[in-house]
């Protein structure tokens, strides 16, 4: 028979409790709160304002035409207008714009037979890619209808309003648009499963320094080992390595995993992959082992880790591009060490590119790591 009085006293208790752990009640209010606002505003965005240079060889009135319907429409943000072939395309290459536009130097020209415009495209960003593609070809296929009947375009065109009236007149013939994809046709699980792969990696380390840790803590485990004349930095060091191992082993399974089941590539190898999941493993070891270095409980240390781990799932581009959020997220997104792991997956596993050309990713990597081991080891409660 239910006790009510009895009943409500444990309904305080509990209540209580979460006087006693002020960080549990924050992390409780918190997190619902992160988490619509990165619903909203992290996978409900639309792909604006995305990073590219035109290459302008021609000078005229379509080449300004051309470019005036480029810089108003919403999907791109022109970083700058150049002449030179060379310099636009490295710019893509080194993942600094997602695309070049390249008008050849007989664009302008009214005796050629048609004119072919060119959209050099970084497709490794598969959902950006799509949309440069599509927005691009339509652009051109409007600006080919007016060339071809003629058309004087007006200031009131509401899609591609250009900043000036030109004239076509004198131009009778089309225009095409040739599409260099960089990387080849690069499918959304091509794009997706290097993130999954940081991401897995980073749920499951942080989420094991907890159980190694607070629960120890939580059971008197830790306790037990501190018995023994046992410095913190040895206790931290071996829980670190054999999770390592463990995690290790996870990534490994992993890789294989995800190249037998959906046939994906590894354009960079497979020893370069392993090695930037390594240093993913290790910087979230520490970082698990940072927060769980005063929790005294799992729970607590749940409670702690949900509000660092979930928006990174979301604004670090694991299942979305960086560029389909408000800006500041954009920026918050450069603060978690998810985004680099992330760049390096896809730059080792879509671009085949090598651990020379992922450098500063895994610079900065080593460098979370670092900052994580010294915090936990300096904060680290040995008194269980």
């Amino acid at each position: 028979m239910l006790e009510f009085k009895k009943f409500w006293w444990m309904i305080k208790k509990e209540l209580l409790s979460l006087k006693r752990h002020p960080g549990r009640l924050v992390s409780i209010i918190a997190f619902p709160i992160i988490m619509i606002l990165l619903f909203g505003y992290g996978m409900g965005g639309e792909l604006t304002d995305l990073p590219i240079v035109v290459v302008s060889q021609s000078h005229g009135d379509l080449t300004d035409l051309t470019l005036d319907t480029i810089k108003t429409t919403e999907t791109y943000k022109v970083v700058e207008v150049i002449d030179d072939l060379d310099e636009g395309k490295e710019r893509v290459n080194s993942g600094e714009v997602k695309a070049a536009i390249i008008l050849p130097s007989d664009y302008d020209d009214d005796s050629t037979q048609q004119k072919t415009a060119t959209l050099y495209l970084d497709s490794s960003d598969q959902m950006a890619s799509q949309i440069l593609d599509s927005s691009t070809q339509a652009i051109f296929n409007r600006l080919s209808n007016m060339v071809g009947s003629q058309t004087s375009i007006e200031n009131k065109d509401a899609n591609i309003t250009p900043s000036i009236s030109h004239s076509l007149n004198n131009f009778k013939d089309d225009i095409s648009l040739h599409i260099n994809r960089i990387y080849g046709n690069i499918k959304y699980i091509d794009f997706l499963v290097p993130a999954i792969l940081g991401m897995t990696v980073m749920m499951s380390c942080m989420m094991g320094m907890g159980a190694a840790i607070a629960g120890e803590r939580e059971t008197g485990e830790l306790a037990r080992l501190f018995m023994t004349p046992t410095s913190v930095s040895t206790v931290i060091g071996g829980k670190i390595a054999a999770k390592l191992l463990i995690e290790l082993m996870r990534a490994l399974i992993l890789i294989c995993m995800a190249v037998l089941l959906f046939n994906v590539s590894i354009k960079g190898g497979l020893l370069p992959t392993f090695i930037v999941l390594v240093v993913g493993a290790l910087c979230f070891v520490g970082f698990g082992m940072m927060l769980s270095a005063r929790t005294s409980t799992q729970e607590d240390y749940a409670q702690l880790v949900m509000p660092f781990s979930m928006p990174m799932m979301f604004i670090s581009g694991v299942f979305y591009p960086i560029e389909t959020m408000p800006w500041i997220l954009q920026k918050f997104a450069y603060i978690f060490p998810l985004t680099y792991l992330n760049d390096a997956m896809r730059g080792i596993m879509l671009k085949g590119q090598t651990l020379g050309d992922v450098w500063i990713d895994l610079a900065v990597l080593l460098g979370f790591t670092l900052l994580f081991f010294i915090i936990g080891v300096k904060r680290f409660n040995r008194d269980v």
